[in-house]
């Protein structure tokens, strides 16, 4: 087969053979892919809302909003069941994999290009509610997991990493269809953002963006001319400690696999069985929350199921392997989760 023909019929490959295409050379868009009635369902929502401005969206190399640039990127991958076939062999999930997910992320963007359409972050009602949009971005943001100073939308409390992403997740909890947002939040503090929420897109909804998207918007799924090889290995080195598989070697050692030992437990039932235990005593030494060290106990049970660990016969050697390792990574790395979207 030419390459010509490896371009035009990619999805006859194998997966090996299409990771070392480029990702310009798939030839993707949304047009006619499965994305367009979401993003149609998305400008719905918008018009049920009476917002007359529908972002133009993109596909990039990931979930985004250019800073101050009201066009929505959203992952390539995502355009074509295969790419998702393997973005989910690559890096383990897929982030807007599913319909609910996909649409909880798009309104989320959607806040950010709508913020940045009418330059809503000058406002002084705006900055007094969540506060300056001038404020640091940091890698990391301490958060209170049941702080109702905030809407619960995404992961890991995002409202709470920026003013900026507090709008963004103010704006998709208003958005969502049937969520009944006054009755969810009633007496809740964040109330009053809603209310401001409401308020101001019912003044703004038949207004002409004050700016509007660039012509080639950046990071371009279109005008990536590194293979999809190259693409999933600057990802996996991005994301760090946040990849779900950094800390499959460490687990591997010490559990053992399936095959090697099929008759002992599960290594998740073992961490699972022990979790209070494991909680206890790493929040007693780092001085982390226990709500951070739950979550990462679960998360790296969940790593064991998928690599079908399980627990050697002598369980205390793995107990006090565990508590090293959640110590360290606790230590070293464990502040708080955050995924940069769109800077």
């Amino acid at each position: 087969m030419t390459k010509a023909q490896k371009t035009e019929n990619w999805e006859q490959l194998s997966d090996e053979e299409i990771v070392q295409m480029r990702v310009r050379d798939l030839g993707l868009q949304i047009p006619g892919s499965v994305l367009e009635p979401l993003i149609d369902k998305l400008y719905e929502e918008l018009d049920a809302k009476g917002i007359q401005f529908h972002p133009p969206c993109y596909l990039a190399d990931g979930w985004l909003c250019p800073d101050k640039v009201p066009i929505i990127g959203i992952p390539f991958c995502l355009a074509q069941p295969r790419l998702k076939h393997i973005e989910q062999k690559m890096m383990f999930e897929v982030e807007g994999g599913d319909e609910e997910s996909f649409m909880r992320l798009l309104r989320h963007e959607c806040g950010h290009a709508i913020n940045y359409a009418y330059q809503l972050y000058r406002r002084t009602q705006w900055r007094e509610l969540f506060g300056p949009f001038t404020a640091t971005y940091s890698d990391f943001y301490y958060y209170q997991p049941y702080s109702r100073r905030y809407v619960i939308h995404l992961r890991y409390s995002y409202a709470q990493s920026h003013p900026d992403e507090d709008f963004a997740e103010t704006f998709a909890a208003w958005l969502a269809p049937n969520n009944s947002w006054g009755q969810k939040y009633h007496g809740w503090p964040v109330i009053k953002k809603l209310q401001y929420v409401d308020g101001l897109m019912k003044r703004i909804g038949k207004l002409a963006p004050v700016v509007t998207a660039r012509e080639r918007p950046p990071w371009s799924a279109a005008r990536m001319t590194s293979t999809l090889a190259a693409y999933y290995e600057r990802k996996r080195k991005a994301l760090g400690t946040e990849f779900k598989g950094f800390y499959d070697n460490s687990l591997s050692k010490l559990f053992s696999t399936t095959e090697a030992d099929p008759s002992s437990p599960k290594a998740s039932k073992l961490l699972r069985a022990h979790r209070r235990e494991l909680v206890n005593s790493v929040t007693r030494w780092t001085g982390h929350r226990k709500y951070d060290i739950h979550q990462l106990v679960n998360n790296l049970a969940r790593r064991c199921d998928a690599l079908g660990l399980r627990a050697p016969t002598g369980q205390t050697e793995s107990i006090i392997g565990m508590t090293s390792l959640l110590t360290t990574i606790a230590s070293n790395t464990l502040s708080a989760e955050r995924r940069r979207r769109h800077r």
